[in-house]
Parts: C-alpha cells; structure tokens; sequence
C-alpha cells in the first residue's frame, strides 16, 4: 500500500482553521503550495516535517489596513508583516496608492501620499497595472490584495488639488479607476479627512466610484471626520458605496478626542443600522494611539504626539512634539510648521471604545502602520500579536477561535479572496504556527521596531517564509487580484 506524500507536513497541532468553529487537533499536509489534507495523517510521508505539538495551527493572517504599497518592492522580506504571522497585505488604503502617478505633474509629492515616499522617484507607475505587473516580476515575501486611492486618482488627473474636480477630470479619474480594475485592483479607497481630498464634493465621490458596479470592487473609506460630525461622515460612506454598489469598509473605526469618547456605542449602533441595507465592515489596531501626517488640527484633541519623522529634522524622529518645540524655542503650532513634511502619533482614543470596537463581530483586523517612518507606531510590528496576546489571552475580551477568524476567514470572504483564510483541503497554504500561551507583542512606543514573540512559522503558498525569528528568504507571495466576474457573465 503506497503511503501518502506530502510536501510539507505540519504535524501534531492544534488546528484553529479560520471559520471560527473549535479547535481541533489535526496534522496538515502541503503539496504544491496548497493544503493537501486536514486530520490523522500519521502514516503520511514528507519531504518536510514541521512539529507542532503545543502549538495552534491556523491561517495566516490578513492585514486588512496597509500602507505596505512601496514597502513591498523596496523591502521584499517584509519582515515587520512577517514576524507577526502576516501572509497577506491590502495596500493602497486612506485614498493613497503607488499608482496611478503623473509623471512631470509636480516635483514634491502632496501629503498624504507622501505617506508612501517623500520624493517623485518612489512612484514610477503611470498607471495601476504597470505597478501590479512589477509585483509579479518581483514577488514579495507576502500576498498583496490591492486598492486603487482617490487622492492618488486625484493627483493623476487634477492640476489642483484644492477644488472639487471638473466633469472632465472625474470622467479621468474614471477611466483610470477603469483600468485599474481591469487590471486586478479589489477596489476603490477614499481619505477625504486628508487635505488633497477634503474639496471633493460627494458627487465626485459618487460618479467615480459608480465605476465599481462594472466590477464588483469594494470601497474602503477613512471617513471625513472621526470626532463630532463622524455620523455625517459614516452616512457619506454608506452613500459612495450604494453609488458603486460596493461593500463599504469603515477604515481603522475610533473616536477622536475626549468630547467623543464613548460615542462608539452610537456609532456601532448606526453601522448595524446601514448594515440591514448594505454590506458594512470595519477595520480597527489595538492602541488608544493613531498614527498619520503631523498636523496642528490634532494637536487640541492629542493628549500627546510623538513626531514620527520630519525630512528637514530627522533627528527629531521618536521624541515628543511638546519637547521638540521647547528645544526649538517655539510654540507647538509653530514647530509642526517647522517640522514639515512630517509624521505623528496622536493619543487620541478612549480604550473602552478600542475594545468595544475590537469585539465587535463586523471588526476586522488592521495594522494600518507605517513602513517608512523612522520611528513609526508600534502597531506596525505588533498588532496582531497584540490581539492575540493582550486583548484575546489576557483581557478575554474574545476567544481564540473568534480572533483567529478576524484576521483570517472573514476578511478573506469580505475581501473576495478565493481560496485563502482557511485550514481546509484546497485552501492556499498560507498558514502560522504560533504558541498561545506565549505569543505577544514587543513593540513600544520607545521601542517601536522591536519584533513580537511566539510565532514559530509561517508558510506563504506552501514555502516557508519564517522560522523562529527570522526570514528564509523565500519570496513566494502572490499578487491577488480581483477576478472581474460582472464583466465575464
């Protein structure tokens, strides 16, 4: 009798597989970048064997709020996704991506899509297709999962950033979500928050993502305003996503500043509401802190904010605002004028309102960190162990099974991502090994780099990626791009 054979074998864990259903205790078998078998396979062979007693077997986790756009082609390793058990990345979030870019338009890059690179030579992509085409020439460590920005729609079709866009440029814009789209985009994400959107008028956003009904894209929205206004803001979101017929994604969900802390019941409440008419989800990081452009409209509302990078004083990166401008010899005002183009982290929120967004049962997990700060939120290293660690194991502010899910079945079905987020026969092999008892984050807010504790492995479409601590060096990511199935029928 021939014995089954495997490529890799994972054997004696605990398998979590990502539905949220209980725990099991199984072996997984991997050929050919694919789950193989899920259950006894003691009398199986394999080319690898990865021993998992002890330890919880479950998908690989997906980061459902990225920024990671030119981090995976100039640190293909991915290693801060990596470390965390992360497989795959959604880029292109707050209304900014790589790509669409003008070349000529303009030699500073405009904020926030400064966000993703300070200088015009980080966006060589004229259009979206041209920078999907480079990830698979030059394939990540991670999968990526891709969102076209309105902002970066915006710069590539507008002159001026500081208007409403003409019929004329919206009729651009279009064409370019068009192409992008056909290109493999999941969808359309807006940041009208941000100042190079903030003059787009409703229509706008509503004749360009109209575009989305051809395709069956998502839209991913950071709202126009987290603090007073936030429920005209969520009803703009519902708004644009009806126009595009489009699953809406409220990005990084919180309430800003103390006058609002505790509305997230209200809000929680009108997002079920829009809920019985539309499909809404959320995204939310585990800290009180955010993290985006320095600005002085946050200061009023910051209990207090860390400069993540500022170009003309790098030296400055990772020290309190307060104390740079006293060094300085200015007002705190003044110094965030100084410091441009820079970058913050604000403390912002209430932790009663992050937990009770976190449980929610439409929350998704996303680390929406920042790869190109010098001294960037630890939320960029650490989100996910720290849902695993602190809120799920310490706080029980839900069970392993249904943290699992968050990061991994639900977003993979939210996302219309085939094939992924799961343990099961078929399924893609992105998988992690990671100890439950002793998984946690290490970053700090001193320390923001520092790489989490308690994974053991992860594999990435069948090839492992990472092994107690380190990158293999394989780079077996894949780009998953939207398959157009409006237009095939």
């Amino acid at each position: 009798m021939d014995l089954e054979r495997y490529d890799l074998l994972i054997r004696g864990g605990t398998v979590i597989d990502g539905t949220g259903v209980d725990r099991l205790r199984a072996d997984v078998g991997v050929r050919g970048g694919r789950i193989a078998a899920v259950g006894d396979l003691g009398g199986a062979i394999a080319g690898q064997v990865l021993e998992a007693g002890g330890r919880v077997v479950a998908p690989g986790f997906i980061d459902t709020h990225t920024h990671d756009d030119r981090y995976l082609s100039i640190d293909p390793g991915m290693p801060a996704k990596l470390s965390q058990g992360v497989t795959t990345v959604i880029t292109g979030n707050c209304g900014i991506s790589q790509a669409p870019w003008r070349s000529g338009w303009r030699s500073d890059v405009p904020a926030p899509v400064n966000l993703l690179g300070n200088d015009v030579g980080d966006f060589p992509y004229e259009t979206f297709g041209a920078y999907l085409d480079n990830l698979d020439r030059n394939p990540p460590a991670v999968n990526a999962a891709c969102l076209v920005g309105h902002t970066s729609l915006r710069a590539a079709a507008m002159d001026d950033l500081d208007r409403p866009a003409t019929e004329a440029e919206i009729e651009h814009m279009q064409a370019l979500l068009r192409e992008a789209m056909l290109s493999g985009a999941i969808g359309l994400s807006s940041g009208t928050a941000y100042p190079a959107a903030m003059p787009a008028t409703l229509d706008e956003l509503v004749a360009v993502a109209s575009v989305l009904r051809e395709h069956g894209g998502l839209y991913a929205s950071h709202i126009r305003d987290e603090g007073d206004r936030i429920f005209a803001a969520l009803d703009e979101a519902f708004a644009v996503g009806a126009a595009g017929d489009a699953p809406v994604l409220i990005s990084h969900h919180k309430l800003i500043g103390p006058r609002n802390h505790g509305r997230s019941v209200q809000t929680l409440a009108h997002i079920d509401k829009a809920g019985l008419r539309q499909e809404v989800a959320l995204d939310c990081y585990p800290y009180v802190a955010g993290s985006t452009i320095l600005r002085k409209d946050r200061l009023a509302v910051s209990s207090r904010v860390i400069v993540t990078k500022s170009v003309p004083y790098p030296q400055y990166a990772g020290r309190d605002l307060d104390d740079i401008a006293r060094d300085m010899g200015l007002s705190p005002e003044a110094a965030v004028d100084a410091l441009q183009p820079a970058g913050a982290i604000y403390f912002i929120m209430d932790e009663a309102d992050v937990e009770r967004i976190l449980a929610y049962p439409g929350t998704m997990i996303g680390s929406d960190g920042m790869p190109h700060d010098p001294a960037p939120h630890p939320r960029l290293w650490g989100t996910f162990p720290r849902v695993l660690g602190h809120y799920c194991r310490d706080v029980g502010l839900f069970s392993l099974e249904q943290a699992v899910h968050k990061m991994t079945g639900k977003p993979a079905a939210y996302f219309r991502l085939p094939g992924r987020g799961r343990i099961a026969p078929g399924y893609a092999a992105d998988v992690v090994v990671f100890d439950a008892d002793r998984i946690k984050d290490v970053a700090t807010w001193a320390s923001p780099t520092s790489q989490a504790e308690g994974i053991d492995y992860v594999l990435v479409n069948g090839e492992i990626a990472w092994a107690f601590g380190a990158g293999s060096g394989r780079r077996s990511g894949q780009v998953l791009r939207r398959r157009d199935a409006r237009a095939r029928a």
